[in-house]
């Protein structure tokens, strides 16, 4: 009689290569139980040789600090190991968490993950 469970929203984090590039697509909530999932992708995406990582956030319903600082902790070791970490899709709820935070500076921001990957191509030609 556990039906609290039924509408327990999924959290889903996938990765993909894209022309040499990581591509991180995440979606539902990103909580404090997500965040190991979100945490693991993030480091297999790091260990990639190229280091460049597009966190796709199109799909995310909702964001805590937890999720935020899992951001925050890839996107410093992306910068410490000479990568690049940027964010596309960030809407509703997380660019509020962004902007109440002061983090939207933080992040290079890219309206889908196509357009970041575009953009990354253009710098390495």
């Amino acid at each position: 009689m556990s039906s609290q469970h039924q509408h327990a929203p999924t959290f889903t984090v996938s990765l993909t290569l894209v022309d040499g590039v990581a591509v991180v697509r995440v979606g539902g909530e990103l909580d404090l139980v997500a965040a190991p999932a979100l945490r693991e992708q993030l480091r297999a995406a790091a260990r990639l040789p190229s280091q460049r990582v597009v966190v796709d956030m199109t799909d995310v319903s909702f964001c805590d600090s937890v999720g935020m600082s899992e951001l925050i902790v890839a996107l410093n070791n992306s910068q410490n190991s000479g990568g690049r970490l940027v964010l596309s899709g960030v809407r509703g709820s997380l660019e509020r968490l962004l902007y109440r935070t002061g983090l939207h500076n933080l992040f290079e921001r890219h309206a889908t993950w196509q357009e970041a990957l575009r953009q990354m191509s253009a710098e390495r030609s």
